[in-house]
């Protein structure tokens, strides 16, 4: 392997790779359980910090003493990324990490650290960015070796243990023949990262707009799977951020091609494997195009997110499967992610006894020998026959067609059908609950729990169960007690653990799930709350230049990070400016409004172009590009009614409410103690006061 240093041309933001080196997958070995080495990484509570504890390498947690460290002994130092749930993160353990000659090598020339990206996902983002600039594709696990100060020399992702000891002795050996063209390197590299953390304010809010949106819906469609639903590709992600938005749109523009989409998207992942039709919620994703066969870790994020889509697809097409998908996943997340106190966990492994997907997928053998005589029919129901083979003789279960087609096709009621598909369920799940489970990554992540308050609420407002709010309302009072510590938010909390200073993201969706709350419940205790830490993300993230927030509140890192697009997770400047806008709203705050369409201008540029990266941003520009409503309640009445209208799934509007006189704007002078009326407003001009939802939402249709 030979390793060369190129000067990088920043036009593009492209940066030649450093090294070059092979990520190719491999076997699994079986896990020592004998503890034979002990380091530094006992000491943590994080799961994935934990998993490594007893390897030979000598880690340590990110630490300032451990960056002293590395400047004093003249040390690279060698930052491993990963998750709990992440499968080649074990894979790599269990082949490299795990080794003794490895770990030999690493201890003798490198400060080695472990990092939890769920702990940190501001580290994560500085060094994916390095790796996507030298690159162009990242992952888990991240490796990359840097200075002592931490400027990235190299970067790579899953290594077999070969082609580790190679990098591992090539860079030292760099680094010790030619320390000044390493530390010139990394001056250069640093650079390209902090560029590419850099927004550019834009002056003129009239970038977005109407046609621009449509143009960038447009090219977006022509990567759209319309067979097979979501985006072209040989894998699958869910995305619902991509999906909230198409919906959206199609209901604001009358797109019918975009809402067919969505309708298609749904129905094939909740037939496909990525839905788990035993323990109901969603795994990762899919690795094949088709949505069958998924990789098995399951996310809290992801399934807060689904939830809170399939609850709004319910809304718009009255599909009784998309209820059973939202039941079946809340049963799931209370079973199986519910910390009991008023939390949920973050993840759930891919991995059981070292093997991926062992805990979910069947063996035919074991299907007959459970289901008996109804094992014909539900071959047939879930596809288990010879050319639908998995791995090791494993079958994966997934539907090709809708149940009452399924019925209809085989002669059977659809009362039978469904009598059948409970017992089914119910066998398997039973035989399941037997087996050795994988493990959970039991933190707490504010930013993820606020999601799936979000998530119920959004089931609250769908189905009218008070059980969801009871359970958004509990979270929230726990994220209060637990994550939020002398008026600060904590990133995740575990009990006997550090508590790390929350970011940005923690900030912008609790804000949002806070005034969501204030929404649904008419208790200005949410709002009040969303105010305060409104005020605590401005002093703590806003960036004046550019007038977004930073991601992370210090300046420890080699660059601040300003995160504008969506991944598994949406914006959180997107997020933010889409708390600015509401806030503004409600309290007839034009200061507000006008930040929030400030931040929407800095990104018109890349919405156009990436508008599949972006989609939280094109949800928000639609409050800028055709009518929002402001839709004020007001009476001893308001909450009854205020719910009666969230049963109707309308974007671009803010609903609230007051039983009593307020000095809010929206309320002020409007309280009548013998009726309650609803005000519909838009840009501060309101039509009539009415006392029917169906009246006011004829007023929206015709304002």
């Amino acid at each position: 392997m030979k390793i060369q240093l190129y000067k990088p041309c920043w036009g593009h933001l492209r940066l030649f790779a450093l090294v070059f080196f092979i990520a190719c997958k491999g076997q699994v070995e079986e896990k020592t359980t004998e503890h034979e080495y002990t380091n530094a990484l006992i000491s943590e509570t994080s799961p994935y910090l934990l998993q490594h504890a007893h390897n030979p390498v000598d880690w340590r947690p990110w630490s300032e003493e451990a960056l002293e460290d590395a400047k004093k002994e003249d040390k690279l130092l060698l930052i491993s990324i990963g998750y709990s749930s992440c499968h080649w993160c074990h894979v790599m353990e269990e082949e490299t990490f795990e080794d003794e000659e490895v770990a030999a090598l690493m201890n003798e020339n490198f400060v080695s650290i472990k990092i939890d990206r769920e702990e940190r996902p501001d580290i994560d983002h500085i060094y994916q960015t390095f790796v996507q600039l030298i690159d162009q594709n990242s992952g888990w696990p991240l490796n990359i070796i840097a200075l002592p100060n931490g400027k990235p020399l190299y970067g790579g992702t899953y290594h077999t243990k070969k082609q580790w000891s190679e990098v591992l002795a090539k860079i030292h050996q760099l680094y010790k023949d030619s320390p000044e063209k390493a530390n010139e390197y990394a001056d250069m590299v640093a650079t390209g990262v902090q560029e590419a953390n850099i927004v550019s304010p834009q002056n003129d809010t009239k970038g977005i707009s109407p046609d621009l949106l449509a143009e960038a819906v447009d090219i977006w469609r022509a990567n759209w799977d319309f067979e097979w639903g979501g985006d072209k590709g040989p894998e699958k992600f869910m995305l619902p951020i991509n999906l909230t938005f198409l919906l959206d749109y199609a209901l604001l523009t009358g797109d019918e091609q975009a809402k067919a989409h969505v309708k298609n998207t749904l129905d094939k992942i909740a037939l496909g494997g990525v839905y788990d039709h035993v323990g109901g919620g969603f795994f990762r994703y899919s690795t094949d195009g088709q949505w069958k066969v998924p990789h098995f870790e399951k996310m809290l994020y992801d399934n807060a997110q689904l939830l809170s889509l399939y609850a709004k697809a319910y809304q718009v097409f009255k599909d009784p499967d998309y209820y059973k998908v939202v039941l079946e996943t809340i049963e799931f997340l209370e079973r199986e992610m519910y910390n009991g106190e008023g939390g949920f966990y973050a993840a759930i492994d891919a991995d059981s006894e070292g093997e991926e997907g062992k805990f979910y997928v069947w063996k035919a053998d074991e299907l007959k020998d459970i289901l008996q005589d109804d094992f014909r029919l539900f071959s047939e129901y879930y596809n288990i026959r010879p050319e639908t083979v998995w791995e090791n003789d494993n079958y994966v279960l997934y539907k090709e067609v809708e149940n009452v087609d399924f019925a209809k096709s085989n002669n059977v009621s659809e009362s039978d059908m469904a009598n059948a598909g409970s017992r089914w369920k119910k066998s398997l799940l039973d035989q399941r609950m037997t087996r050795v489970r994988p493990s959970i990554d039991d933190k707490i992540i504010t930013s993820w729990n606020a999601l799936l308050i979000n998530g119920y609420l959004d089931a609250h407002k769908a189905f009218g169960n008070t059980e969801f709010l009871d359970k958004a309302k509990e979270i929230f009072g726990y994220l209060r007690q637990n994550n939020y510590q002398e008026k600060e938010l904590v990133h995740a909390f575990k009990k006997g653990s550090k508590r790390n200073t929350g970011f940005v993201e923690d900030y912008a969706f609790v804000i949002d799930a806070a005034l969501s709350l204030y929404g649904v419940t008419l208790e200005e205790v949410y709002l009040d709350f969303a105010y305060e830490l409104q005020e605590t993300a401005q002093k703590d993230f806003f960036d004046q230049a550019s007038k977004m927030f930073h991601f992370n509140k210090g300046h420890e890192l080699i660059s601040r990070i300003i995160k504008t697009n969506d991944g598994v997770l949406p914006s959180p400047n997107a997020i933010m400016a889409g708390n600015l806008l509401k806030l503004g709203h409600i309290g007839y705050d034009l200061e507000l409004i006008e930040g929030s369409e400030v931040m929407l201008a800095n990104m018109a540029g890349v919405m156009q172009t990436d508008l599949a990266g972006f989609a939280k941003w094109g949800q928000l520009s639609m409050a800028f590009t055709h009518p929002y409503f402001e839709v004020a309640v007001v009476g001893d009445q308001a909450l009854s009614l205020v719910t009666a209208f969230n049963e109707n799934y309308i974007p671009n509007a803010i609903v609230v409410g007051s039983a009593e006189p307020s000095n809010l704007p929206l309320f002020k002078d409007r309280f009548d103690e013998e009726s309650t009326f609803i005000y519909v407003c838009q840009n501060s001009t309101c039509k009539l006061p009415v006392k029917t939802v169906a009246e006011a939402i004829d007023q929206m249709a015709n304002f």
